[in-house]
């Protein structure tokens, strides 16, 4: 009872301090362009281009060479000039990495997972950036056992990202895969003896992904190209000194290659996949000597995935004639031939199968319809499918990983933008869902005190795009609320409705929070996505465009109260819908943007090229050279007022070149006509996700939100 008054009272003093420097923040003049000194000057080495008939001059194209002392000179000038020119943020920016820390509990646990005997699950300690993965014999009252301490492992690391520990059939090692140079590209993996807590002297280097067989000695792994192209597959025996031995070489450029064992531990799976066609082949857990097999070859536009039940597989597959993926049985042997396969869920134009887990007695699949997911699980002896429903009109649902074969029950995670996220354990037996735990906010949350919408925009072509708004109850609808709209709508990837706890920084300030379902995510199935990729892709910023218009003909907010906000390929979108309609908005944050997209997808050479000619379309065909030069950010900046915009990037960023918001930023500076602040942060140290420990990203989300704050007052 102490210790929370205690909480209690420091969550008050916290609040009592941010309304008083808030009223104190707002109360001063924003300050323009001409209020500060002259920002950086990049210098100009023009190289020319042409193409198809369009020449191009880029002044700042050598600035991808971060070898250059010149490149490094001018960004240590950029951090400068944006620290200077935030400098009267910092206070703010402090108050709001307090709010944001205080709705962590530090001291947290994940829910204890069964496999193999057993029970595997994380834990954070107070103060510490990383995690603790561990495990308990048997029961979850059992003596604990370190895993991996990721904190230990960072120690004297600038960037270092924790990405798993997996531990071998017969309990024994732990191989722990990590990075200390904040790429998201390639990572190391160190093998422990969970015995005696030594570390083996087998070390894998620059890999991409890994699996145990089941002589819990044998590993294989996937390692990348120049490109960071994932391609082939190595067998590693622990403890042997003989070169590890080449498995499998993926030779078109593109696909990718990854690695995953089933559920039943029979099969290592090598998925070669394209963003349209797939191919798998097994091998043999039991005995990892013997060559991969295919399961059916690749055949242009159908991309499956197999999951393997005693006798047979399940197949996820999807073919030009069912996009939105069915589900079929295939014989243990004979699928070579997709004509021996079965179907089990069929096809819906209005249904998409995400994604599914086969268990020794059930089926479980996600789909998501008009936006939203439910899990339907299916018992092999009855052929009976149960739906799990959720009652509230926005939200989003994902399953947990639930490893053990024969178990009756399943774990799934639900949020909605004013619910925190709980973990469920279903009981696919009983049809019942029983909570086991809810994400605390230690600082206090009351969902009832935010109301939470779903709106439909309409398109340039009349179609409805889907947004999911919050904000705090007693909000006038009087075009005069500050707001914040997110999207990424690239890859298929959804822009699900998800809690975020940091945002309650700015919608508890009066701000909206939305976030637009456009095309190019999958959120209304896959033709939403290929409606927003290739010769389609301008859909992507035209509903973002439609969205922002909507929040303001709704009068729910106005131009000058308007923020939005997309990082990588959502970073893209920030820099195409600022070329087009520059108007709707009053601050741009791009995070880690994708603005340079004609240099970077002609450049083989780059991550982002070959492999994402299905996403984007090949530069070096006229017409799609034509659709993307159209779009490019870097290349359609005009002599035009453009919003406030603070763009960010990472020095060891493979996914986008620290040198593409950096060239943006030099260009804006040199062509618009404005006074807005137009600022530039790159983090010298990390990578794609900027910082890494889960503090030090609370003081990069606290920066955002000041800036955006400041230019909206």
């Amino acid at each position: 009872m102490k210790a929370y008054s205690l909480l209690l009272l420091g969550s008050v003093l916290v609040f009592s301090a941010c309304e008083n420097g808030d009223k104190k923040f707002l109360s001063q003049p924003k300050k323009m362009q001409s209020d500060f000194p002259t920002p950086p000057k990049a210098k100009e080495q023009p190289v020319t281009f042409e193409n198809f008939g369009i020449k191009r001059v880029d002044d700042f194209f050598y600035m991808k060479d971060k070898a250059n002392a010149d490149v490094l000179e001018y960004l240590k000038a950029e951090n400068d000039y944006t620290d200077s020119a935030l400098a009267h943020t910092r206070s703010l920016q402090e108050t709001m990495f307090l709010e944001m820390k205080a709705r962590i509990k530090e001291e947290d646990s994940s829910v204890p997972s069964l496999k193999n005997g057993y029970y595997y699950y994380y834990r954070t300690v107070a103060g510490k950036q990383y995690r603790v993965d561990c495990r308990k014999k048997g029961s979850t009252d059992a003596p604990e056992e370190v895993v991996a301490d990721f904190n230990q492992m960072a120690e004297g690391s600038k960037a270092f990202i924790a990405v798993s520990s997996m531990v071998s059939p017969n309990n024994e090692i732990a191989g722990i895969t990590f990075n200390n140079t904040g790429s998201y590209a390639e990572y190391d993996v160190k093998f422990k003896n969970l015995t005696t807590g030594e570390l083996l002297t087998d070390e894998l280097k620059n890999i991409q992904s890994f699996s145990f067989a089941n002589d819990s000695k044998t590993v294989f792994y996937t390692v990348a190209d120049k490109a960071l192209r994932p391609f082939r597959v190595y067998k590693h025996e622990l403890g042997s000194k003989k070169r590890d031995e080449l498995v499998f070489e993926e030779k078109n450029e593109l696909f990718n290659v990854y690695l995953y064992k089933t559920k039943t531990d029979s099969f290592i799976v090598i998925l070669s996949g394209s963003f349209t066609t797939t191919e798998c082949l097994l091998i043999n857990a039991n005995k990892p000597n013997l060559k991969p097999r295919i399961f059916a070859k690749r055949t242009k536009d159908v991309d499956y995935r197999i999951h393997h039940h005693e006798n047979k597989f399940f197949v996820h597959v999807k073919e030009p004639n069912s996009p939105n993926y069915r589900i079929m049985e295939a014989p243990l042997t004979g699928h070579e031939d997709p004509q021996s396969w079965k179907e089990v869920v069929p096809h819906n134009p209005k249904v998409k199968i995400e994604d599914m887990e086969v268990f020794h007695r059930y089926l479980s699949y996600v789909v998501r319809q008009d936006g939203l997911k439910e899990l339907r699980v299916m018992d092999f002896a009855t052929n009976v499918v149960n739906k799990v429903n959720f009652p509230e009109p926005v939200y989003t649902m994902y399953t947990q990983n639930t490893p053990e074969y024969a178990s009756h029950t399943m774990r799934y995670g639900y949020a909605s933008l004013n619910r925190p996220s709980s973990v469920f354990e279903y009981n696919m037996a009983e049809n019942k869902s029983t909570l086991l735990k809810e994400l605390e906010i230690p600082s206090g949350f009351n969902p009832d005190l935010y109301a939470v919408e779903r709106l439909w925009a309409p398109a340039k072509d009349g179609t409805k795009i889907p947004m999911a708004i919050v904000y705090k109850k007693g909000l006038k609808k009087d075009g005069s609320n500050p707001t914040l709209l997110y999207s990424y709508g690239s890859y298929g990837a959804p822009t699900d409705a998800n809690f975020n706890a940091n945002a309650f920084s700015l919608i508890d300030r009066g701000y909206i929070y939305a976030l637009a379902q456009i095309r190019g995510g999958s959120d209304l199935g896959e033709k939403w996505y290929d409606d927003g990729k290739l010769m389609k892709k301008m859909n992507t910023f035209t509903d973002f465009i439609a969205c922002a218009e909507h929040l303001i003909e709704t009068k729910y907010t106005k131009p000058e109260k308007l923020a939005a906000m997309g990082g990588s390929a959502g970073g893209l979108l920030m820099g195409a819908v600022v070329n087009m309609r520059p108007d709707l908005f009053q601050a741009i944050l791009a995070l880690v943007p994708f603005v340079d997209v004609i240099n970077t997808m002609l450049d083989p050479n780059l991550p982002l090229t070959t492999q994402e000619y299905e996403q984007w379309g090949n530069p070096n065909e006229e017409e799609a050279f034509k659709y993307i030069y159209a779009y490019s950010p870097y290349d359609n900046i005009k002599a035009q007022n453009y919003p406030n915009i603070l763009a960010t990037g990472g020095i060891n960023d493979s996914q986008v070149g620290f040198h593409e918001p950096t060239k943006w930023v030099a260009k804006l500076r040199k062509t618009k006509t404005d006074n807005n602040l137009t600022l530039l942060k790159i983090n010298m140290d990390s990578g794609h996700g900027g910082a890494t420990g889960r503090f030090d990203r609370l003081k990069d989300v606290a920066l955002y939100y000041s800036f955006v704050l400041d230019r909206l007052k």
